[in-house]
């Protein structure tokens, strides 16, 4: 505590005589050095440019998400989120009680984009005082809770529904520098780079889909900042002195270093996981192999529920995960469970899981088949 206070009162001292602004509001969309500072970065994280003018600075992606559907959205809209989606956006997205909440089918390499065109056409209005009538809120890359990717097919069917439905497309982007299939190629590619490739080319584009960023999964969650490739309006910038101190971490290398650090262990924490669920799981159970992010997503045959296994669990070996339930807006997928590998050493995920793979067979065998 005495080095933090040494370290602020420093800090503060500097500010004060260098006449700086990191303790001031801030400009609305971030600071110069810290979109310059950010965009170089994730140049490099993505294999892909990325603009400073593109870059709007955010307390975290959870908020990017708030500002999102209170700014760009019609109050009377549409969200559209995948039949399994992040629980936390779920909560965020409910708040809005005058939008209705429309789930979509999810496949192995993204949406059933049929359905979701459909779903789009059934309803679709002319927004009033506002960009978009409705938004579509997804995870493109390492999906939570699924850990899939969308191909490129779907990306770019995604695209043209998008512009076609006049609708927002908003991605939370917060897992896609952390890829473990090959560590030193670039990752999967964002959709928001397969509708930007278009600007100056398409006649009449203006952008439909939003990246939606955040640090951390990639840094620290407690410092609540992100950003998003997007547009807002406030009363100066979000966590201006955060942004200050993560523009430093960056440009001294100590971020790209500690995205690398996560990157090597979670990849050594999936492998445990991945193995041992490959030995104890029952045979009639299936996983998703995640090629990067922080789940894997479990699949029971459909009489077993996994609220009740996972209480099973907990009572049994004080392991458990998260049940499919908390993922779906209705409240279905209850034979579906996730499990999280970032937390966690290898070995400690060995033991854990083939104690939670143990109690699922006696779970199951009490159950009975169908």
């Amino acid at each position: 505590m005495q080095m933090a206070l040494t370290v602020l009162f420093e800090t503060t001292k500097y500010e004060v005589e260098n006449k700086s602004f990191l303790f001031q509001y801030g400009p609305t969309i971030g600071t110069t050095e810290f979109r310059e500072t950010l965009a170089s970065f994730l140049t490099e994280g993505y294999c892909s440019e990325v603009n400073k003018s593109d870059l709007v600075q955010t307390s975290g992606a959870t908020s990017g998400l708030h500002l999102i559907l209170s700014t760009l959205v019609d109050l009377a809209g549409v969200i559209f989120v995948d039949e399994y989606t992040y629980m936390i956006a779920l909560e965020t997205i409910s708040q809005f009680n005058t939008m209705k909440i429309v789930p979509v089918p999810l496949e192995e390499d993204g949406p059933n984009v049929g359905t979701l065109k459909g779903l789009f056409e059934q309803h679709r209005f002319e927004a009033k005082g506002k960009l978009f009538w409705g938004v579509y809120y997804t995870m493109p890359t390492f999906h939570n809770p699924t850990g899939i990717v969308f191909s490129e097919e779907k990306c770019h069917q995604l695209i043209k529904l998008a512009r076609e439905s006049d609708i927002l497309i908003a991605c939370d982007d917060v897992y896609n520098l952390l890829h473990y299939g090959d560590p030193d190629g670039a990752p999967p590619k964002r959709l928001f780079a397969y509708d930007i490739a278009d600007l100056g080319v398409v006649e009449g584009w203006r952008g439909n889909v939003i990246s939606n960023g955040s640090f951390s999964k990639i840094l620290s969650p407690g410092i609540r900042l992100g950003w998003m490739d997007g547009v807002l309006k406030s009363g100066g910038a979000a966590n201006n002195y955060t942004g200050g101190i993560v523009s430093t971490l960056i440009q001294m290398g100590l971020a790209r270093r500690q995205v690398q650090l996560y990157s090597s262990n979670y990849s050594a924490r999936l492998q445990a996981m991945l193995e041992t669920l490959e030995i104890h799981l029952p045979k009639e159970c299936s996983f998703s192999r995640p090629q990067g992010g922080y789940f894997v997503w479990i699949r029971f045959p459909e009489h077993i529920d996994c609220v009740a296994l996972n209480q099973y669990s907990m009572e049994k070996h004080r392991v458990a995960g998260v049940p499919g339930p908390r993922f779906s807006f209705s409240g279905e997928a209850r034979n579906f469970i996730r499990f999280t590998f970032a937390f966690h050493a290898p070995d400690y995920l060995r033991r854990s899981v083939a104690s939670f793979c143990a109690a699922a067979r006696d779970f199951m065998a009490k159950t009975g088949p169908v």
